[in-house]
């Protein structure tokens, strides 16, 4: 399942973009829709603004064949010379499309413009950059303009045809940077129909210009800001999709997730014909298995961990999944490849499952948006059968036709069975029955699912050296993190780095002078660390008193909404989270406590955070938790979120006061 084409070649972009240099530019007048943007007022914007975009216009034509001509056009005037990468054109294309005409030009603020054309761009076939991909169809088309200085309006047009797998077009008229007018204009074949929706933006009415032609236009769109933690692009931005169907009596297009759902069935048909050998397989793998669950989980673990990622996506295969005997026989595939593998096996022991073809970035896809293909992932819904019970099964839900159904990943392999990774829960998927597609909403697992439980025993000396043992427990994606950062590690000093970072972001100067690890290759059992640290200086002398500080390990504070400017989007988190910390410091001889940080506790609803510090005997004892409940956070609560993070660190940085007494 191809990833959008920004996510899957960004690693390739920034090379190739290094390496276009100059393009040869002619001196040649730029068109009459360039010009006219020279006296254009800009749109609102501040200081900061690198670049605005002063016009931009999209005409979609739908030729006889079903074809579809796009011309694209954008001028922008580059205000700092950071906005100097607005003269970079990119177009990105696959076996579906063909570029029929790529011109750009700048105008500068005094003498001749420049133009170049397809002939000056630099193209780069986008292969083996992410997850194991081998092969792909999809390129990109790099053009860079000259003399792109402020001042100077850079501006481009691209033609291309296609043809596409489903007939419908999306306009993004937002950008990063504010945008003085956007247009689009729709000319179609007589009899045909179109449908817009419209997201993230109030809908705009259109005009007719033409027999069977229809202009819209937005003006003054503000900038979309990037920032840490927002929802995906693709949930935030300003767009609107166009869905268009042919006359009557010809193939209609697709106006519904039912329809898009069988559409992709169609294309699934035959690919789960179980071959001789897989048939073989399946009862090698579960004949002795004594339950219904511990057979599943068989044939779950042999796709996640014996059948490689790899993708071989052209064309169609980007969507299509290969057939599960193919898959078998050479024993690599992508996550359709790896899902229809898997689910040809589990119907040979009688259970039924289904395609949901998801994106892994929550938000990407939410209740409201209308049918279309931005997916870069497949996971399978399995049917569970009556009496299959297992509190291990956290990602399930009860559907009101197929019953209780198990969302499973076959191509996390650090996932155990049972279980979602953060990105994919909550998330909205399309479930392909016999019915066609269905949006669905993925499960929001429990928030002790993910979790760091440490504790620590330790000493401190008088002259505030703390030493002793700790012991971390980890669950869900934090133990997944652990065991991907292992993954290749098999010298000594690279095993202990994930337990070093931890220490470093805690303290100035440290030992780990013994670290081993439980269940690292065990991904259904929690990971645990085993380490012991010494930290010289840990506790600060001054004249009779040691100041110590409880919270030993562990930074749960965030400076993410420390900025100047104030919060535009959502927080997203990446998932639940319930973490613990116990830190038993046993007290120097001769040292008593003298004063002891206050408590905390506070719960906004999407998290929760509580600490304690007392004293147990002879024993400094700090306990806490730390919880988040709501994977995202509206910008409405922005400063409460702020406010929980400002608690915490604070409470962090708090200091128990030791007072030496006289013997």
């Amino acid at each position: 399942m191809p990833a959008p084409w920004f996510v899957r070649s960004m690693c390739s972009l920034l090379t190739v973009c290094n390496l276009i240099g100059g393009s040869v530019a002619l001196a040649a007048d730029a068109p009459s829709w360039m010009h006219a943007q020279v006296a254009a007022p800009l749109p609102a914007h501040d200081e900061k603004t690198t670049a605005v975009l002063l016009y931009s216009e999209r005409v979609l034509t739908i030729l006889p064949d079903k074809q579809i001509r796009r011309l694209t056009r954008k001028a922008f005037r580059i205000l700092r010379p950071d906005g100097a990468g607005r003269g970079v054109v990119r177009v990105d294309l696959d076996g579906q499309t063909r570029v029929i005409g790529l011109r750009a030009w700048c105008i500068p603020t005094a003498g001749k413009d420049y133009a170049v054309n397809e002939k000056d761009a630099l193209e780069s076939s986008v292969i083996g950059v992410e997850n194991g991909e081998l092969m792909s169809d999809i390129r990109t088309r790099l053009l860079r303009i000259p003399a792109t200085v402020p001042g100077s309006i850079v501006g481009y047009e691209v033609e291309e045809e296609q043809k596409p797998y489903v007939m419908a077009d999306e306009w993004e008229f937002q950008d990063t940077v504010p945008v003085r007018e956007a247009r689009y204009t729709l000319q179609l074949p007589s009899g045909w129909a179109y449908k817009t929706t419209w997201l993230n933006h109030a809908e705009q009415a259109p005009t007719a210009t033409g027999n069977n032609q229809w202009q819209w236009v937005v003006s003054d769109v503000a900038a979309a800001r990037v920032e840490q933690n927002m929802p995906p692009w693709r949930g935030v931005t300003g767009r609107m999709i166009v869905a268009l169907s042919p006359p009557d009596g010809q193939e209609p297009g697709i106006q519904s997730w039912r329809q898009m759902g069988e559409w992709y069935l169609n294309l699934t048909r035959g690919r789960r014909d179980a071959s001789p050998e897989i048939k073989q397989k399946v009862v090698a793998l579960t004949s002795s298995a004594p339950t219904l669950l511990a057979k599943v989980q068989a044939l779950a673990s042999f796709v996640q961990n014996d059948i490689r990622y790899v993708a071989i996506e052209l064309g169609l295969g980007g969507y299509q999944p290969h057939p599960a005997a193919e898959v078998f026989a050479h024993r690599f595939g992508d996550c359709k490849d790896k899902v229809t593998l898997l689910s040809t096996m589990l119907k040979e022991i009688g259970v039924d499952s289904y395609y949901v073809i998801v994106n892994t970035e929550r938000g990407s896809i939410t209740a409201t948006t209308p049918p279309n293909l931005a997916f870069n992932h497949a996971i399978l819904a399995i049917a569970l059968p009556g009496g299959l019970e297992d509190p291990t099964l956290l990602a399930r839900e009860s559907h009101p036709k197929l019953g209780r159904i198990l969302f499973f990943d076959p191509t996390d392999s650090l996932t155990p069975f049972g279980r979602l990774a953060g990105p994919l829960q909550a998330s909205y998927g399309m479930l392909v029955t016999a019915d066609g597609g269905e949006l669905v909403e993925l499960p929001h697992l429990p928030a002790a699912s993910n979790a760091v439980n440490r504790t620590a025993a330790l000493t401190l000396d008088e002259q505030g050296t703390l030493r002793g043992d700790v012991h971390e427990v980890r669950l869900g994606d934090e133990a997944a993190a652990e065991r991907y950062a292992l993954r290749f590690a098999t010298q000594e000093t690279d095993q202990i780095k994930p337990v070093e970072a931890v220490a470093a972001a805690a303290f100035g100067t440290f030992l780990i002078l013994k670290a081993s690890t439980v269940n690292a290759r065990l991904p259904e059992q929690p990971f645990e660390w085993k380490y012991t640290v010494e930290v010289e200086g840990y506790a600060k002398l001054a004249g009779n008193l040691l100041l110590v500080r409880p919270r030993v390990l562990g930074s749960k504070s965030s400076g993410l909404l420390e900025t100047p400017e104030p919060r535009q989007y959502a927080i997203e988190f990446e998932g639940p989270e319930s973490d613990t910390d116990v830190f038993e410091i046993a007290l120097p001889p001769g040292y008593e406590v003298d004063e002891l940080p206050p408590p905390v506790s506070v719960d906004d609803g999407f998290a929760s955070y509580r600490s304690k510090s007392e004293l147990v005997g002879r024993t400094l004892r700090y306990t806490r938790s730390f919880a988040i409940q709501d994977l995202s956070v509206p910008v409405s609560k922005a400063e409460e979120l702020k406010q929980f993070y400002r608690i915490i660190n604070d409470d962090e940085r708090n200091s128990a006061v030791l007072r030496r007494v006289s013997p």
